[in-house]
């Protein structure tokens, strides 16, 4: 596979690329790196999604942590940000959480968690990959009752579901909501922690049966939610994606609410109310241009990283602001949370809707998006690292962005969690852009694929 991180955590083609075999001695590392040698026994939980490949992984995942001397706590299916969040209320060394998150069935992943419940850094994975690949270092095999030991832990969704409702001050009575699971771990949750905040529950895609996570539904697919919203005459609708670490919206014509918007609908109501740091926010270079444009008209400072909400949360941490994402729906609220929390943005923002007693639709009108296209283009590994030295790609990019000039842009950039190269122009023309993109993709493919 390479190198085993990416933006978020390990990713690959379960059974093929992350296997039984792998996922065992990324265990044997993890624990060896975040317990610094000590040779103690370290606590560590876990938790997965709905697919198939999940329990086979956990089993993997499981040996190879006990292997070390590792105390494991099952959680069993539990959304990401709850095993960050479970961390710290159990008092654990580390957390990991199985899941591809927005990607198909085939793949799964392996995502980390210090004790402090934030996402581990990357000095921290390069020294876990040194174990896996360069065998830098033995683990070490204790024995007889030094082996680590296994147990469930009980009450993971109560002890959640409680943490998400908290953090809401004003119930949802009255509120009529669409809610689209993706197939995933929402499907375990969302009912009842939106149920206990008083909205009447329409549920979608919300019967996981191991290989329909993301398939045609939740935040990757918003078809069938603004859809639904629209037809039922419901309030507004919400949609996670597998690991529920996501969340878009619909408004109550149906139209989505994508993660910008949120952003912008959230930080003006908390700067409005005193509760954004320093009147900040921390979006990437894909947050569209209406955003910077919404921040200057709205008195606030924008800070923009690379793609991945873990530097956004670097950002965040390093200047001391405490609200941040992107507009794929991983949003931040640092008050509440160590990641991106899909149910927590869905509480916050429906109960800022219900509060301001307005729709949806008319607090999205705060922010103008400019044209945006994306197109993905399916290569080979070596095609992404030959995507960073090809003088034909780097030639058509400098030639859209001359044509672009001032009023647009074009980021080309690998996927980090699958075998893409994504394609973004923005600009003011729709049609134009999308040529101008459908033209880039062209030689990319030619290329590169």
């Amino acid at each position: 596979m390479g190198r085993l991180f990416g933006t978020d955590g390990v990713r690959g083609v379960a059974n093929t690329e992350l296997t039984c075999e792998l996922a065992m001695s990324i265990g044997r590392a993890a624990a060896t790196v975040l317990t610094d040698n000590t040779h103690r026994h370290p606590k560590v939980l876990i938790g997965k999604d709905t697919r198939i490949s999940s329990d086979m992984l956990e089993a993997a995942m499981i040996s190879g942590l006990c292997s070390v001397g590792a105390n494991v706590v099952r959680l069993g299916v539990i959304p990401t940000p709850a095993v960050a969040f479970l961390v710290g209320k159990y008092k654990a060394d580390a957390g990991v959480m199985l899941t591809a998150s927005h990607n198909p069935c085939e793949f799964n992943g392996i995502k980390i968690f210090s004790g402090d419940g934030f996402k581990l850094p990357d000095a921290l994975e390069e020294q876990i990959e040194a174990i896996v690949l360069d065998h830098k270092e033995e683990p070490f095999r204790p024995t007889g009752g030094d082996v680590g030991c296994v147990r469930e832990a009980p009450n993971t969704v109560r002890d959640y579901v409680n943490h998400i409702k908290c953090t809401v001050p004003f119930s949802l009575d009255g509120m009529r909501i669409g809610i689209d699971c993706a197939n995933g771990c929402a499907s375990r949750t969302a009912k009842l922690l939106f149920s206990e905040l008083g909205a009447e529950c329409h549920m979608l895609s919300d019967r996981p049966n191991g290989v329909n996570v993301n398939d045609g539904c939740g935040s990757t697919h918003m078809e069938s939610l603004m859809t639904f919203v629209r037809e039922n005459h419901l309030d507004a609708g919400v949609a996670f994606d597998g690991d529920a670490d996501r969340c878009l919206a619909v408004d109550e014509r149906g139209q989505l609410v994508d993660g910008d918007f949120v952003m912008a609908i959230c930080a003006a109501d908390m700067k409005s109310r005193g509760k954004l740091a320093k009147n900040a926010v921390v979006g990437t270079i894909m947050t569209n241009m209406g955003f910077n444009r919404f921040c200057e008209e709205n008195g606030m400072k924008f800070e923009a990283t690379k793609v991945g909400d873990r530097y956004v949360l670097e950002e965040m941490r390093l200047d001391g602001y405490n609200f941040g994402g992107e507009q794929s729906g991983h949003i931040i609220f640092l008050d509440f949370a160590t990641t991106g929390d899909g149910q927590l943005t869905a509480a916050q923002l429906l109960s800022l809707v219900h509060r301001r007693q307005a729709k949806l639709s008319s607090l999205a009108t705060l922010m103008a998006r400019y044209p945006q296209v994306m197109v993905n283009v399916s290569v080979k590994p070596e095609g992404k690292l030959r995507f960073y030295t090809d003088e034909e790609v780097k030639k058509v990019v400098e030639e859209a962005k001359a044509k672009l000039g001032a009023s647009g842009r074009i980021i080309v950039r690998p996927s980090g969690t699958e075998p893409l190269l994504r394609i973004m122009v923005e600009g003011e023309n729709e049609s134009y852009i999308q040529t101008l993109a459908d033209s880039v993709a062209d030689v990319v493919r030619e290329r590169l694929a």
